[in-house]
């Protein structure tokens, strides 16, 4: 039995333009232990799927309006908000993308991770302020004896994401999300900070669902791949697989768009258009208006998300073309 299942999950925004379909029936699992990237680019529903899993939707403009999110065999969705309380940060933990938005400015950082200690293990006097101390030095945190009577401003960024982490990891969950948790680092802070959380998950035995737009974090990171647009799973694969060969255009443009030290700077690839919204989705495909693959077919009937082999999947009309073609000639098919 997978750790966490998404089953056809809808989740829905109702605004003064109307419902916006922000996940529209996306499906994936994660097995005990193993680590998952979720990549596409801003607005295809990866955060939104993130606060689905959580229960943090903000009501009550948000609701989830179909399929199911089971952890361990069990449905999230049947929850009462007090059982779901028990299950964040003791069993499912999440680390937001920015930390001053999540940790309290007028609380010692000693103090927010003891809370989630307090709360979810139970612990008191001692015992918690060990685990307090226990947990930043797990995440690095220098002199963590004194620098838990600090403060968040008194925190440089990547400490802070550490002290997030710090949080996270304190009461031993079994699933971690890290939404877009490297995206404010920069470049040498952020091969520490996955460093440290590929130390974690084999440390603590973590499955991790890692949000992302940045394929180099997932290559670094995960097992496998889903890749997102406009609310839906348009491919999963093996990370291994989907580098060799992508099997949708959306993909290969993604993957064109990323910074190469075999480029030259002012051929840097950005895919045209723009992401479609939740509102007023394409009769057929929602990439036919970006994509120079797309024919009348792609713009008339949505297609189905179809297996390529025995471990990935594409929602493409012409994914055995792209996929045929390898990674390089991918792009230039695609594009």
């Amino acid at each position: 039995m997978a750790l966490l299942e998404i089953d056809n999950l809808q989740t829905h925004l109702t605004t003064r333009r109307g419902v916006n379909r922000a996940v529209d029936g996306v499906s994936f699992t994660l097995e005990r232990g193993a680590s998952l990237g979720v990549v596409g680019e801003s607005g295809s529903g990866k955060s939104m799927t993130a606060l689905s899993i959580m229960g943090l939707l903000p009501r009550p403009h948000a609701r989830v309006a179909g399929g199911d999110i089971r952890f361990e065999g069990e449905s999230l969705l049947g929850k009462t908000e007090r059982q779901m309380r028990r299950i964040r940060g003791g069993e499912i933990a999440l680390i937001p993308q920015d930390p001053m938005t999540s940790l309290n400015p007028v609380f010692s950082v000693g103090w927010q991770v003891g809370e989630a200690v307090g709360l979810h293990q139970g612990l008191r006097g001692k015992a918690r302020l060990d685990r307090v101390i226990e947990s930043l030095r797990r995440v690095e945190v220098t002199a963590p004896e004194t620098r838990l009577r600090d403060y968040p401003h008194q925190f440089s960024g990547g400490m802070r994401q550490r002290v997030v982490g710090a949080i996270a990891v304190a009461c031993g969950p079994k699933l971690l999300i890290a939404d877009e948790a490297t995206t404010a680092l920069d470049a040498t802070i952020q091969a520490r900070y996955l460093a440290l959380l590929r130390e974690l998950r084999r440390e603590l035995g973590l499955a991790l669902l890692f949000i992302t737009h940045d394929f180099g974090v997932v290559a670094r990171m995960c097992d496998n791949v889903v890749v997102m647009y406009a609310g839906r799973v348009v491919e999963r694969a093996p990370t291994r697989a989907i580098f060799n060969s992508p099997a949708h255009p959306y993909t290969a443009a993604l993957m064109r768009s990323s910074p190469r030290l075999d480029r030259r700077a002012d051929r840097l690839y950005a895919i045209p258009g723009a992401a479609a919204g939740g509102f007023a989705r394409p009769a057929g495909c929602s990439f036919a208006p970006r994509c120079e693959l797309a024919q009348p077919r792609c713009h008339a009937e949505k297609p189905p998300l179809v297996a390529i082999g025995e471990d990935r999947a594409s929602e493409c009309w012409r994914a055995e073309e792209v996929f045929q073609s390898g990674v390089d000639n991918a792009a230039r098919v695609a594009l």
